[in-house]
């Protein structure tokens, strides 16, 4: 009986280290929302929910999938999920629009948009003004695809009404609105833009999977990819935040060190578009631009700033406090328990 009770005791104990993290947690079943969960943009997330960093965290976190970033965004908005995992400058947008929300973790350094054309209706493009009148697909209107078109045909001298934006998804109907001719050029991301670069259906334009040509086109830093909620969320909930950061940060540093075939056996198989070379060459080509640390860049949010108000007058003069749209905290207490991924 003796070795039984001590055999019990020694379980209980054993427990309660887990038992304590669950109860710290203030909110440890979460729904976070994401637009397009099959890109290279959001493989720190995906790779956090393959390996079970999550998990390993304390949470049990419900990923719902939409066709774009500005989708998900309406989810959180909406109450029917807690975060949102998406472009930075959604930040920016919803404090201007009274909203406040705050990015916590980063997951790319860059955007990885890629504007391209479509050879066979644009033959003969030579600038950015050709697109004046012409078909653009996104992956939804109002997502950080469409915000790049919009910021890249300012440059030219046109306006965002000069074209006709058309979403399109992430995944096979985006390379399928391209092959058949019902888009004349696309802002959209990997694996589809290595797939229509390697089939001939697709000419670049602009690249900002490129760290330097990202800062090029936009004039600093900006952060893309990032795990953001509403400033109300996170002020309630810190430790839930800390363990998404947590795991977040794992992720993002076990990907620095991943070959391409560890890569290709932590996704889905979906995920692929049915060819694993083209993936392999689209998460080369993306590798560059994921944020190491998840460390969000100090000038980020001015230049996600400028990116906006360059198509919005409104936003242009609005007076915004762009050290409230992001936080450091969280990153760097993940990475003080996971220096090394």
């Amino acid at each position: 009986m003796q070795r039984r009770e001590l055999i019990l005791g020694t379980l209980a104990a054993a427990s309660l280290p887990l038992l304590a993290t669950a109860q710290t947690l203030e909110k440890p079943k979460l729904t976070l929302a994401v637009g397009g969960k099959n890109l290279l943009y959001y493989l720190p997330l995906t790779i956090a929910e393959q390996l079970g960093y999550f998990k390993a965290e304390g949470l049990d976190v419900t990923i719902v999938d939409f066709a774009g970033g500005a989708k998900a965004l309406q989810a959180v908005v909406g109450g029917s999920a807690d975060v949102v995992s998406g472009a930075f400058e959604h930040t920016v947008n919803m404090q201007f629009k009274g909203q406040p929300m705050r990015a916590f973790v980063l997951q790319g350094a860059t955007p990885q948009i890629v504007l391209g054309i479509n050879p066979k209706t644009l033959p003969n493009f030579k600038t950015i003004a050709d697109l004046k009148g012409k078909k653009v697909g996104v992956s939804a209107p109002g997502s950080s695809t469409n915000v790049m078109v919009n910021f890249l045909l300012a440059k030219a001298g046109l306006k965002p009404g000069d074209v006709s934006i058309i979403g399109v998804g992430t995944g096979s109907g985006a390379v399928a609105a391209m092959r058949t001719g019902q888009i004349d050029a696309m802002s959209n991301l990997d694996p589809v833009i290595t797939l229509l670069l390697r089939s001939g259906d697709l000419k670049i334009v602009s690249d900002t999977r490129r760290p330097a040509e990202s800062e090029k086109v936009f004039g600093g830093p900006m952060p893309a990819g990032c795990l953001y909620a509403p400033q109300a969320f996170v002020d309630k909930h810190p430790n839930s935040v800390q363990a998404l950061t947590n795991a977040m940060v794992r992720a993002s540093k076990w990907i620095q060190t991943a070959g391409a075939a560890e890569i290709i056996k932590a996704v889905p198989e979906s995920y692929l578009l049915g060819d694993r070379a083209v993936y392999i060459d689209a998460f080369l080509a993306a590798k560059g631009s994921l944020s190491p640390d998840g460390m969000i860049p100090e000038k980020g949010p001015l230049t996600a700033f400028k990116a906006l108000a360059s198509v919005d007058e409104k936003l242009a003069a609005a007076k915004l406090d762009l050290s409230a749209v992001y936080t450091n905290d969280f990153v760097k207490k993940a990475n003080a328990k996971y220096p090394k991924g």
